[in-house]
């Protein structure tokens, strides 16, 4: 059972602060997980070249961490109803910083991985708690709006977070990448204590721990093994074979039980719903492809344009803001309009910028036409994600807003870290040969090179990133089919 915490807040007369300050604290929160998630993409070339170390083992800098966020997902219902959706997310912010502080303090590229696990333990929490405190402070018809507004971390982070990377990188540090976080938490875990609203005593389910030891672990060692596989350039080996075989063991364990438990772990009677499961369909394929190139762009500018790690920040600009412009304006539109009539037109915007962007890319691309298809890849990317995650969400019960909520992130955050994973795996695939490896990967001897033999290969490089961008494409032109079965009607 939960208990009421902290002081009372609010007016006078007792009413509480406004929806819409209170989700501005949560953008706040939100706003450090998505800096964490695109600020290090500018510095996968950094962080190579530091430690020595190859695309597929630097890689996990970010997928670990966006594993991290997804295998704390499924037990964070559970722990609303345990802990309270307000005590949780404070706790959750001030355990992120923590894990910020110790990656900054990383002196190799295990601990680093080590630490931005524990950040995205933490900061797993973070999005559905705040989703979850977001649907009981608003009505359903301003849920639109308030999603609208909390998706500015969206645009906040992935238009900061990689000119900000940039510039300390260049700068400064890599290591502010990660300090910077602590005054942002401080201000979160003030605001939010003074304004969320108290919890209140409420049924706590009883932790599915066997589904959590299935899911979690399953969902790691099939990742393990996919990008393992893709490094070794095959399958067959036991160090490739035992994990995809334990994870998918693991995962189908999982889904038996869910099935069966009296109180599973995720509540797969969710997707029995049509709404539910379409949205999830299109969120699966679409996130896959959409933020599994988030690192392509700035390796691209870094390794084959040669430009420094500030101006490839400053070039992810016109994404960032097609997708935050996007987000806000079909946030809006979902509350009058059906998403069925809207995702559609969405994907087909990305799927027709992705196209532009992997035609024009060579060795000598201009930039104001590569910018131009940016544009429209985010604005597709933006107009899809919020009116798709509200779709799935809209009209659930106050019991059953957790478990959607958290079904619903855990669904966009494991397709993120599967798809970031499976796309430096493509990429190196593609970049092999190009460049004798003495031993080590393909991003290590490209730092060896002069400036003469990277020249000399420069179109050839470009060409592996568009032939990588050319195969998320499919998933994103994949996603229209479940987006079709979106309701075409206002629900």
């Amino acid at each position: 059972m939960t208990t009421t915490a902290g002081p009372r807040t609010g007016s006078p007369s007792g009413a509480g602060p406004r929806p819409m300050a209170i989700v501005l604290v949560l953008v706040l929160g939100a706003i450090m997980i998505t800096l964490d998630m695109t600020v290090v993409n500018v510095a996968i070339d950094r962080l190579s070249r530091d430690f020595d170390a190859p695309l597929a083992t630097i890689q996990w800098v970010a997928t670990g961490y966006s594993l991290a966020l997804a295998a704390v997902i499924p037990g964070t219902a559970w722990a609303v109803g345990r802990f309270g959706a307000r005590r949780l997310y404070l706790g959750a912010i001030a355990a992120f910083a923590t894990g910020s502080v110790l990656a900054g303090l990383a002196w190799n590229v295990e601990s680093l991985v080590t630490f931005r696990v524990v950040q995205g333990l933490a900061g797993g929490m973070v999005m559905p708690v705040g989703m979850t405190i977001l649907l009981r402070v608003a009505g359903p018809e301003r849920l639109g709006r308030l999603m609208s507004t909390l998706g500015l971390a969206i645009l906040v982070g992935p238009l900061a977070g990689p000119a900000l990377g940039g510039w300390l990188i260049d700068e400064v540090s890599w290591r502010w990448m990660f300090f910077v976080n602590v005054p942002v938490a401080v201000a979160v875990v003030a605001l939010g204590s003074r304004m969320f609203p108290r919890d209140v005593p409420e049924r706590s389910r009883p932790l599915d721990l066997p589904g959590l030891l299935m899911l979690s672990p399953g969902l790691a060692a099939l990742l393990y093994g996919v990008t393992t596989g893709g490094e070794r350039g095959g399958f067959g080996t036991p160090g490739v074979l035992v994990p995809l075989v334990a994870g998918a063991v693991l995962a189908v364990a999982f889904v038996v039980r869910a099935l069966t438990a009296r109180d599973p772990l995720i509540d797969l009677g969710l997707f029995r719903d049509r709404t539910y499961a379409a949205a999830t369909g299109t969120l699966t394929l679409f996130a896959f492809g959409y933020f599994g190139t988030m690192l392509l762009l700035p390796l691209y500018l870094q390794v084959v344009r040669g430009e420094s790690a500030t101006v490839a920040g400053l070039l992810g600009i016109p994404f960032a803001l097609g997708s935050g412009t996007a987000m806000q304006v079909a946030g809006r539109l979902v509350d009058r309009f059906p998403a069925g009539r809207l995702v559609p037109v969405a994907i087909a915007t990305a799927v027709t910028g992705f196209a532009l962007f992997a035609m024009q890319l060579g060795a000598d691309a201009s930039y104001w036409a590569l910018c131009g298809a940016m544009v429209l890849m985010g604005a597709g990317g933006g107009a899809t994600m919020m009116p798709t995650m509200t779709a799935a969400t809209r009209g659930m019960s106050h019991e059953r807003a957790p478990a959607a909520s958290t079904s619903v992130n855990l669904v966009n955050t494991t397709s993120a870290a599967i798809g970031t994973a499976v796309t430096s795996v493509v990429l190196s695939a593609f970049m092999s040969g190009l460049v004798p490896e003495d031993g080590g990967g393909t991003l290590q001897a490209l730092h060896r090179l002069s400036p003469q033999g990277h020249a000399a290969i420069a179109e050839p490089l470009s060409d592996a990133f568009r032939h990588t961008y050319l195969v998320a494409l499919g998933f994103l032109a994949l996603s229209l089919v479940p987006a079709l079965f979106l309701p075409k009607r206002k629900q």
